[in-house]
């Protein structure tokens, strides 16, 4: 028996304002766009709430921001998720994976993680018409920050 609650609830990195971690994620996307460094064709999502795993809603949250950039080829996506492999580490975040997914497009896969900002992102490189669809070029995106606590008096008012 655990007297603690369980130990699937997450433990929450910190209290911040959903303002704060929205206006820190946009930050983080912005400059991962920056290192990208290629212009195509984005999507219009921003970044939004969820609650964690586990996580009583409400009293949790982490902030999410999906998001994708076109290109026009291949070559040029290839090169950015080079940039991206090279880059990230000198602004903080350490690579922890890179290569192929268990997709049937074995699409290539960059995670990374930013053990100061607590975010991690990962970027995936969708070859024109990978897998048997028909795309273009594709650099999916998503930014994901740790876990937080609610502050005492503010209610998410979004999700």
């Amino acid at each position: 028996m655990n007297d603690q609650g369980g130990t699937d609830v997450p433990k929450p990195v910190g209290t911040r304002s959903v303002d704060d971690v929205d206006a820190e994620t946009k930050q983080i996307s912005s400059q991962i766009l920056d290192i990208i460094a290629v212009k195509g064709v984005m999507s219009k999502s921003g970044p939004g709430v969820s609650t964690c795993d586990g996580g009583k809603r409400g009293e949790m949250f982490l902030m999410r921001h999906p998001w994708s950039l076109t290109g026009s080829s291949d070559a040029e996506l290839q090169e950015a998720m080079s940039r991206l492999k090279d880059d990230l580490p000198k602004h903080g975040w350490k690579i922890v994976g890179y290569g192929p997914n268990s997709s049937k497009a074995k699409s290539l896969e960059l995670t990374a993680d930013h053990a100061e900002k607590k975010f991690a992102v990962k970027v995936e490189f969708w070859e024109k018409d990978s897998g048997g669809d028909s795309n273009e070029p594709t650099l999916l995106v998503n930014v994901v920050s740790a876990c937080y606590q609610v502050p005492e008096g503010e209610e998410i008012d979004r999700y």
